[in-house]
């Protein structure tokens, strides 16, 4: 039951009792996920009736966040000339990001063992082979 839906129709939904978001340019109807979101209705209450694609991102949600909004899906947002441009061009999976993040947090503490080995290296060295001067 997919349903197109241009952006005036989309603002009419943005009351707790009807709300309705748009991300990457799908409609979603949030109205009985609003009390179960983990960060409390008035995020939601924020961008309802709007686009949350920067809000929706900015939090970087989970593969598990991302499936919950898809069982939310009315249908495809309608674009219209006078219509707000949209907030970001693409999704962002939470796998890239993750893997991102991860890769780089290895990076230093690669960085900090190698150098914490390096140094403890030189101190037995230091402590085995060179004799102390007198």
């Amino acid at each position: 039951m997919s349903q197109e839906l241009t952006y005036t129709q989309v603002s009419e939904h943005s009351s707790k009792k009807d709300l309705y978001l748009v991300v990457h340019d799908q409609v979603y109807n949030a109205t009985t996920f609003i009390d179960e979101h983990p960060g409390g209705e008035e995020v939601l209450l924020d961008v309802g009736g709007q686009d949350a694609t920067e809000a929706f991102e900015d939090v970087g949600h989970s593969d598990e966040a991302r499936e919950i909004l898809e069982g939310m899906l009315v249908g495809p947002l309608k674009r219209q000339p006078g219509d707000p441009t949209p907030k970001t061009a693409a999704p962002s999976t939470a796998t890239a990001t993750g893997t991102q993040s991860s890769t780089s947090g290895m990076g230093v503490g690669l960085y900090a063992i190698i150098l914490l080995g390096g140094a403890l290296g030189f101190a037995a060295y230091r402590y085995l082979y060179v004799k102390p001067e007198q």
